[in-house]
């Protein structure tokens, strides 16, 4: 059974971008657009793994990460915010709200995350 993504990404050309990749790798990937599809998505399809947008509409991906970590159902998933804001003290807030790693979007090409991604899972 292949592995399951889950994309929480506003920007609807970069989910497609990281989804069209994933998949292309053997990956089963899931989007959700925003915080609140996020937390939905992530309960309904218990994904294997998490990228987590940080600015978003309705609810922001610390606000998402944090309720994930809270909930029986989805504390133990592997989130990794996956963000233009890169300074530390955004990092070290995602670290703290539970996140398993950060990573900028401007430093990594869909290529070399899709390789830390089939390292992490």
């Amino acid at each position: 059974m292949a592995k399951k993504i889950l994309i929480v990404e506003d920007e609807i050309f970069i989910a497609e971008m990281y989804k069209i990749k994933f998949e292309s790798a053997g990956y089963e990937v899931f989007l959700a657009h925003d915080g609140v599809e996020g937390v939905s998505a992530a309960h309904e399809r218990l994904p294997d793994l998490v990228l987590l947008d940080l600015l978003m509409p309705q609810k922001d991906g610390y606000q998402t990460l944090k309720e994930l970590r809270e909930e029986d159902g989805t504390k133990d998933l592997k989130i990794y915010i996956l963000s233009n804001m890169g300074q530390k003290e955004e990092i070290e807030k995602g670290m703290n709200l539970g996140a398993n790693g950060f990573f900028v979007k401007a430093h990594l090409t869909p290529t070399q995350l899709l390789e830390k991604i089939n390292e992490l899972i």
